[in-house]
């Protein structure tokens, strides 16, 4: 319990700090700084609502227990309903902090980039690609979430062989976080004429999308290229130099974009998927440095690592990494992902709680 309050003061604290530093001339006439640190604040502010209500209940709680030691009988119920009414407040609230003490993903409440590729399976790999480009775009438009298409590769048989794709809306790194790696398909593929099953897979990486703030890449650090966009498109792709080529050199991280309709767009594109690769590498980077090599994260986020399997012919959907079967595939390939998710939060949540053990 001390561990907790001690907890809450020192959040409590940079909550405050953080106030008399949005009033200083150099952080509100930099909007980069000040939408930092309010984006902090805010994040804070359950903890300090939560703490100032602890302290209210505890300060009722200690006098009604002083007037526990008067003489006189009615002051004596007065305070014995005091505390019956307090004390289950308490506890209630108690819970509610644990649960907010859990350390939170600082990029949570970040928007997201996607970018999914047909795998094993060669044409059913790439129609399985579509279906969960379209299961995700589902999940987004019942969130209320907007989703661009940066890049697509199609698939002649159908699908994709490969499209990125941002996801923009409220704490959508949060809900999505855990989808990078191989997702497995066993089905009958329309190309079958015997009716076998097939099992293939595709691909998916999701990355938090970086803003200025959150990385500063030096213009040097970057090889940029124009060139004559490659395959389909439309003819004024294949007259001029649109597409672009971006290399981080220090990383060696390469993008190339040329599915948009001019160079500034495929540009702008280039650079939007840049700075996300090179802002989670750097995170990466960091976390090794520093041993943070955490126990709480469910998987390792590569997307190498078999994480899904989608069953057709049982209408099972299985999450090997906490063991999660849920029999209602159709549904889920419809977007109501919610089940999946929140098993995979609570199971997050639960490690955090084991780490912090406050």
């Amino acid at each position: 319990m001390d561990a907790v309050r001690s907890k809450l003061a020192e959040i409590e604290n940079e909550y405050n700090q953080i106030s008399e530093e949005m009033l200083k001339e150099e952080v509100y006439t930099d909007p980069a700084k000040l939408t930092r640190l309010s984006k902090k604040q805010a994040s804070l502010k359950q903890s300090v609502d939560a703490y100032a209500s602890l302290k209210e209940l505890d300060e009722r709680i200690a006098q009604a227990e002083e007037m526990l030691k008067e003489s006189d009988e009615e002051l004596k119920e007065m305070a014995r309903m005091e505390k019956e009414e307090c004390g289950p407040a308490r506890e209630e609230l108690l819970a509610h902090i644990q649960h907010l003490l859990i350390p939170r993903d600082p990029d949570d409440d970040h928007d997201v980039i996607m970018e999914i590729r047909g795998g094993a399976g060669g044409d059913e790999g790439n129609i399985f690609a579509g279906d969960l480009y379209r299961m995700y775009t589902k999940y987004a438009e019942a969130k209320g979430w907007k989703v661009q298409v940066m890049e697509a590769s199609v698939s002649e048989a159908g699908g994709f062989s490969q499209i990125i794709f941002s996801i923009k809306g409220a704490d959508v790194y949060h809900e999505l976080k855990f989808e990078s790696g191989v997702h497995r398909v066993q089905r009958v593929p329309k190309t079958e004429a015997q009716g076998r099953i097939h099992t293939s897979t595709a691909t998916v990486l999701c990355q938090p999308e970086a803003e200025e703030a959150d990385i500063e890449i030096d213009p040097k650090d970057l090889t940029i290229e124009t060139h004559r966009a490659s395959g389909a498109g439309g003819q004024h792709i294949n007259k001029t130099d649109s597409a672009v080529r971006i290399v981080h050199l220090p990383t060696g991280i390469t993008v190339n974009c040329q599915e948009g309709r001019s160079q500034i767009e495929n540009r702008e594109t280039a650079m939007r998927l840049i700075r996300a690769r090179v802002y989670e590498e750097m995170n990466r980077r960091r976390e090794e440095e520093e041993g943070k090599i955490r126990r709480a994260k469910i998987g390792t986020g590569d997307r190498s690592e078999k994480i899904r399997t989608y069953n057709y012919p049982q209408n099972r959907v299985t999450d090997h990494r906490i063991g999660l079967t849920i029999t209602q595939l159709d549904r889920i390939m419809e977007g109501k992902l919610d089940g999946i998710i929140e098993g995979l939060t609570a199971e997050e949540e639960r490690r955090k709680l084991e780490e912090t053990q406050l």
